[in-house]
C-alpha cells in the first residue's frame, strides 16, 4: 500500500490571500446579479447560472482549499462541519466527506469518465434552444419579455429543416412536446452516461454543477473556473437561440445561416477544448 502523502501546509498569509482573491473574483459576478435581484429585474442570459443550478451565491463565494491542505492558524468553526483540527490549524476531513457522499462522487466520476472517452460532436448548431420554443405561443415562451428574431412560423421551419441532434437530457426535457419527436435521440436520466459527449455545450456548462457537488473536496478556484466557462457558454447558447438579445449587448449568432453555423461550431470547439482540461482536473481531484 502506498503511504499517504503529508498534507500541504499553507501559512496564514498564503491561505488568506487565496481566500481574498477568490472572493474578489466571485464578487465581480455576484454584484450585478444581486443588484438585479434587489430591483426585481430579470436577465435571460446572466441569471441562468443562479436560477437553474442549485448552488447559491454565498456558497460560490465561500472559499475551500480542497483536500490534503492544512491551513495554519485557522479555526475549524470558521470552515464548517467538514473540517477538523490538526496540530497546525485545520484541514478537510476527506474521509468523512467521501464516506457521506460516496455514491454521488462515484456517479459523477463515472459520468465524467464516460463523457471524456467519447469523440466530440459539433453538428447540433444550438437547435436545442429552438426546440424549446417550437410551436409555442408568445405567452408560452420562457423569456417572453424578449422578442424572437424570426416570426413563429419561420422559427418552426428552421427546426424542421435543420433537425435536432441533442444528446443532453437536461436540455431535451425542456423541449416542447411537438419538438421531441424531431430529435434524433430520446435521452433520459437513466441513459445519461451513455449519451453525454464532450462537444455538447450543456454537458460542458454542467462541469460547474459537478464541481460544486464535489466541493469541498476540490479547491474553490476550480469551482470558479468551471463557473467562468459556464458563463461564456451560456452567452453563446443564448446568442445562438431564437431570441433577439442584441439590446443586452448580445448580438445573434445566426445559426439559421451557413456563416452562423460555422461561427457556432468554431466557438463550440474552443469551449470543448477548455472543458476537457477542466474535466480532467475534476477527475484528478476525485480520483486521488
Amino acid at each position: 500500500m502506498t503511504a499517504a502523502l503529508a498534507p500541504a501546509v499553507l501559512d496564514v498569509a498564503a491561505w488568506q490571500a487565496r481566500r481574498r482573491a477568490h472572493e474578489e473574483r466571485v464578487d465581480a459576478w455576484l454584484t450585478p446579479h444581486l443588484a438585479r435581484r434587489r430591483r426585481g429585474e430579470r436577465h435571460p442570459v446572466a441569471d441562468f447560472l443562479f436560477t437553474y443550478y442549485s448552488h447559491r451565491p454565498a456558497q460560490l463565494r465561500r472559499w475551500h482549499p480542497g483536500a490534503g491542505v492544512d491551513l495554519r492558524g485557522a479555526d475549524p468553526a470558521e470552515f464548517g462541519r467538514d473540517y477538523r483540527a490538526t496540530d497546525v490549524g485545520v484541514t478537510l476531513d476527506t474521509e468523512a466527506v467521501r464516506a457521506r457522499r460516496g455514491d454521488s462522487i462515484g456517479w459523477i466520476r463515472s459520468l465524467l469518465t464516460a463523457t471524456a472517452g467519447r469523440t466530440p460532436q459539433f453538428g447540433c448548431f444550438g437547435m436545442h434552444e429552438w426546440a424549446m420554443v417550437y410551436r409555442q405561443t408568445r405567452e408560452e415562451l420562457r423569456h417572453n419579455a424578449w422578442p424572437l428574431r424570426l416570426d413563429p412560423e419561420r422559427t418552426a421551419a428552421i427546426v424542421e429543416e435543420r433537425g435536432v441532434r441533442c444528446s443532453h437530457f437536461d436540455a431535451f426535457r425542456f423541449f416542447t412536446p411537438p419538438a421531441r419527436p424531431l430529435n434524433v435521440l430520446s435521452p433520459t436520466r437513466e441513459t445519461q452516461h451513455a449519451h453525454e459527449q464532450p462537444g455538447c455545450l450543456h454537458a460542458n456548462m454542467d462541469l460547474y454543477k459537478w464541481a460544486y457537488k464535489l466541493s469541498p473536496l476540490l479547491p474553490s478556484e476550480l469551482v470558479a473556473d468551471c463557473f467562468e466557462l459556464a458563463r461564456e457558454i451560456r452567452t453563446l447558447d443564448m446568442r445562438a437561440s431564437p431570441y433577439d438579445l442584441a439590446a443586452l449587448g448580445h448580438p445573434p449568432v445566426r445559426v439559421e445561416t451557413p456563416e452562423g453555423r460555422a461561427e457556432y461550431a468554431a466557438a463550440q470547439r474552443g469551449f470543448a477544448d477548455r472543458a476537457a482540461v477542466l474535466r480532467d482536473r475534476l477527475l484528478a481531484a476525485v480520483s486521488a
